[in-house]
């Protein structure tokens, strides 16, 4: 990352102190979850071991998306001291702010534990005798958190609104593939050694735990730091996009909202169009850009746009620039791959669809009616329509 983009990331970001609350309360709430289910789960389940799981597992998963979902604008959602230590590893997060996340998690972690005994009439904390010893639980550990930090930091670089279902998506599953039932968070191991309960595990066992867990978190983004090169440019929106409020655009002023692909010179601009033409432009606008444009708009694309009644033949492709990005808060990309740009502070979708350069004109209606399609849902989806 380069330090204009790096202090732009950074800079968008709430304070620490927000973001630390934002941490530990969304712990807190995960462990809550994690441990109260399981009580919960166990009590009901009469003796089924598997029925005892399966609550335990979906309400795992159902906290993550909504705590995610919930959080994930101001700190980002870590709730996990291993996806933290990893975002920092590639300069998503500043080492300084790394103590404050840590600490956090932790705190929250404990006062998880806490409130769900608290709920089920227990005593604060109870030293776990439920043993998790072994090579298959180590390995289980290292699987689990690879494919945690393989998820987040694939589902990322493409498609950041989607990664609080992916992530619980892969941790829902994880509880029944992995022997250990996918800890997979340092500071959650370490708190439910505090609870004598289904969820609990020994504190003997807790330092394997935690070992492979970094193992695995380390592992996996090493992996996607050969498989992207732009990973670093895709940090600091881990896990989702979050920026101070004092950063967003006044409500008053339309929302920009720009469509990149490589030449700027089809998909894009039909998108573009399409968006400008159903949005209320008192609530969004969208401005369309490339990484390489080029001389003018496809003459393919031109006439099949003008078949819908929009002409783009005036439009000339532009490179996406910092000045072009300012301000936005979404990027829809689309073909560029890893060339396409972060911009800071803007939620991240991508449209996979073929470029219409040179295609039959069947084809390329084909197209336009899809990006057609993807942009009335875009618009619905965020109250932009007229």
């Amino acid at each position: 990352m380069d330090a204009e983009s790096r202090e732009a990331g950074f800079s968008a970001q709430p304070g620490l102190g927000r973001r630390a609350v934002a941490e530990g309360l969304g712990t807190a709430f995960l462990l809550a979850a994690v441990v109260g289910s399981g009580i919960m789960g166990e009590r009901l389940a009469g003796g089924n071991v598997a029925i005892a799981l399966l609550a335990n597992a979906l309400a795992t998963g159902a906290a993550l998306v909504a705590l995610i979902l919930t959080f994930g604008s101001i700190s980002g959602a870590h709730f996990n001291p291993a996806v933290t230590l990893a975002d920092a590893a590639v300069g998503g997060l500043r080492w300084r702010d790394v103590p404050g996340y840590l600490a956090a998690q932790m705190a929250g972690a404990f006062a998880g534990v806490a409130a769900a005994h608290a709920m089920f009439g227990m005593s604060m904390f109870s030293a776990s005798r439920h043993a998790r010893a072994g090579g298959p639980q180590f390995l289980s550990e290292f699987v689990a958190t690879f494919g945690l930090l393989s998820v987040i930091w694939g589902v990322a670089r493409t498609r950041s609104a989607a990664v609080p279902f992916a992530v619980a998506a892969f941790i829902t599953a994880a509880y029944w593939f992995t022997a250990s039932t996918s800890f997979a968070n340092p500071a959650v191991t370490i708190a439910r050694s505090a609870t004598d309960t289904f969820a609990g595990i020994r504190a003997a066992d807790v330092p394997a735990f935690v070992v492979a867990q970094l193992l695995g978190a380390g592992a996996a983004t090493l992996l996607f730091r050969w498989l992207t090169p732009a990973l670093p440019r895709r940090a600091p929106e881990v896990l989702v996009p979050h920026r101070s409020d004092t950063e967003k655009p006044a409500s008053k002023s339309p929302e920009p909202v720009i469509f990149a692909c490589v030449q700027n010179a089809g998909r894009s601009q039909m998108a573009a169009a399409f968006f400008n033409a159903l949005a209320d432009p008192r609530k969004a606008r969208a401005l369309s850009a490339g990484t390489r444009p080029a001389d003018g708009v496809h003459p393919e694309v031109v006439a099949a746009m003008r078949e819908v009644g929009l002409d783009v033949s005036g439009v000339r492709p532009r490179r996406l620039t910092s000045d072009v990005a300012q301000g936005a808060t979404l990027l829809v990309t689309m073909g560029c791959g890893d060339e396409c740009p972060i911009v800071p502070g803007a939620a991240r979708d991508d449209w996979p669809l073929d470029d219409p350069k040179g295609q039959p004109i069947e084809r390329v209606r084909e197209i336009r009616e899809e990006i057609r399609r993807r942009v009335v849902g875009l618009l619905a989806a965020h109250g932009w329509h007229r």
